[in-house]
Order: C-alpha cells, then sequence, then structure tokens
C-alpha cells in the first residue's frame, strides 16, 4: 500500500500514484472461462490465479471472444441460438445478436464489426454486422461447422466442417466460398500464422495438425502425436495456440489429458505436459508466460508454466468448462 502525508514530495507522489496505477492495471489481468453446463463465465485474475466472479450467461455457452478493444465480450450461447454481448465492467447481458441456430464458434474480423459464425446445426457460417445487429450474409459450408479463423490482413475467413472434413475459404469481400481443402477427420479448430503465411486447422478423429500454405492453399505439413500409455484413440487435438515467436504451438489433445508442445518450425513434438481432463480450449496471459487450458470433464483450468513448460497450478471453476480469452 503507498500511504500519503502532507509532507510527502510530489516527485514522490506521482511516483507512487504511478505505480499504484501500474499495480492495478496488473491486478485487472483476467482470462474468461466459458462453462458449458453451469451457463455461466468464470473470472480469473492473472495475478493471484483465483476466480474472482462467476457471471450467468444463456444456455451452453462455448465460444467466446473481446471486441478489439475489450469493450465487450461476445458469448455463443449454443442452446439459446444466441451470440450475446456482454459489458466485463458490470457482467450485464446488453443484448442478443441474430446467430442462426447453434453458434458453437465465432471469430471477430479486424474491422471489429463483423462476427463470423459457425453454426453446426444448418451448415452455414452466419456473418452478423455487430453494430446494425443485422445478418450480413449467410454461406452455405460443410456438415457440421465448428472451427474459426479470420487471416490476419482479414481477407480470409475459414469454417472447419466437422462431417464433411474440410476447412472452407470465405473471401470477406464478396462472403463467398473459394476454395475447400480436406483435411483429417472432424476438424475442430483453426488458426493462421500472424504473418498469414500458413493456416493450421486440428483434427480430432484423425489425431493430426494439417498446416496449408496460404497462397497456394496445399498442405504442406501434418503433424502427428503420440502420448506415452496413451491410447491413440484418446489422442484428439483441439484448441490450439502460438507462443508470440510463433516457433512454438500448444496443441490440446483432449481426452487424451496432455498438452502437446509442438516446434512450429521443424513440425516435431517436443514434449507433452500433462494436465486436466479433457482438454479443450486455451488462452495466454499478456506476455505469454502462462497459458490457461479448459479442461472439460474435470471441471478445472490448469495453468502452464511457458518458458518451464510444466502446470504449476489448477483452478476450479463451473462444469465443463470450454472457452477461454483474455481480457487484458
Amino acid at each position: 500500500m503507498f500511504l500519503l502525508c502532507k509532507n510527502t514530495p510530489k516527485s514522490l507522489l506521482a511516483t507512487g500514484l504511478a505505480a499504484c496505477l501500474l499495480g492495478a492495471s496488473a491486478q485487472a489481468e483476467e482470462i474468461w472461462i466459458s462453462n458449458e453446463k453451469d451457463d455461466t463465465i468464470s473470472v480469473i485474475d492473472v495475478a493471484t490465479l483465483e476466480v474472482i466472479r462467476t457471471l450467468p450467461t444463456g444456455e451452453r455457452p462455448r465460444g467466446i471472444v473481446f471486441s478489439h478493444d475489450h469493450s465487450v465480450l461476445y458469448i455463443c450461447a449454443s442452446d439459446s441460438d444466441t451470440v450475446q454481448v456482454m459489458d466485463p465492467v458490470s457482467g450485464e447481458i446488453l443484448r442478443d445478436l441474430p446467430s442462426g441456430e447453434d453458434p458453437e464458434q465465432f471469430v471477430l474480423h479486424p474491422d471489429n464489426r463483423h462476427l463470423y459464425i459457425a453454426n453446426e446445426d444448418d451448415a452455414i457460417t452466419t456473418v452478423v454486422d455487430v453494430v446494425t445487429g443485422t445478418v450480413v450474409a449467410q454461406i452455405d459450408v460443410g456438415i457440421e461447422p465448428e472451427g474459426m479463423a479470420v487471416s490476419p490482413d482479414g481477407r480470409y475467413v475459414i469454417t472447419t466442417s466437422e462431417t464433411t472434413n474440410m476447412a472452407h475459404w470465405i473471401d470477406t469481400r464478396t462472403q463467398e466460398l473459394v476454395a475447400n481443402t480436406l483435411v483429417d477427420s472432424r476438424p475442430r479448430h483453426a488458426e493462421f500464422t500472424k504473418d498469414g503465411s500458413e493456416l493450421w486447422v486440428s483434427a480430432e478423429i484423425g489425431g493430426t495438425l494439417s498446416v496449408f500454405d496460404v497462397e497456394s492453399k496445399d498442405k504442406t505439413a501434418t503433424i502427428e502425436f503420440a502420448v506415452k500409455g496413451v491410447h491413440p484413440d484418446r489422442v484428439q487435438p483441439v484448441g490450439f495456440e502460438f507462443t508470440s515467436d510463433e516457433k512454438t504451438a500448444f496443441v490440446a489433445l483432449g481426452p487424451a489429458n496432455h498438452v502437446a508442445v509442438v516446434n512450429a518450425e521443424t513440425y516435431e513434438v517436443e514434449e507433452y505436459i500433462l494436465v486436466g481432463r479433457r482438454v479443450w480450449h486455451m488462452a495466454f496471459n499478456t506476455d505469454k508466460t502462462l497459458l490457461f487450458t479448459t479442461n472439460g470433464v474435470s471441471g478445472d483450468v490448469t495453468v502452464i508454466d511457458v518458458a518451464k513448460r510444466q502446470a504449476i497450478k489448477t483452478i476450479k471453476v463451473g462444469r465443463f468448462p470450454w472457452g477461454a480469452a483474455l481480457r487484458p
């Protein structure tokens, strides 16, 4: 605590005030977790690694993403067939957006205005203008769409379809499909590298990660996983995240209960980290020194020290945690 007295020099006051503000900023850093079965969001304070708030949502929240200025949180309330807009300060649901049926994952375009939403039951991707609250387009994709990604320049949006086993390339200028690329069985998650040169797609049942060259749309690598003591059928890659330098990718392996550490330059698996049961998705803190994984079956979040590649804490949240997002 910084104590003030009437004789405190102004320079020290300024220094102390700055320190207080910096401390408040550090304490405000949070990881937000969606809990499928509880219809809630758990908010984890990164400084204390404790849950500090639990907020009610619509039914079966899964995908969550903040606006680029972090002023609102978008929530895929799948069983409510809507995308909810939450004020992260008050925790109030401000409004519902049209989303199509059973929204599962979505991605926010770099323009901070257009949400691209995977509608699992309807085999479409819905595009919503979050300013006007209207549907801009609905694009036919494969059966059971789930994963969503947007290229850094905003040109392409990817939808993965679990049953069709494809990554669908949408040109955001025309809102039309321009390519379809085959991946292994049941693709779940997709991410572009930050330079926009590669697209990575996980295949849950196929047990692999596919890497595509964005310019040619050709597959350039396939990453496979083998966890000692775990049956291959249980090795099911889903969510993944890149480190800041993009030399490493951390990959959630579902019911294998491990996160794989992948060299993103050689595409080789370097090691595996034991986490909670049925790991789904993950989010880094601001400086990417900590990684938070959602473990659906065990109802908790594992905190990984990125430099040491070790799990350092387990945080109990709601039932069946699924999505994760950083609020800096």
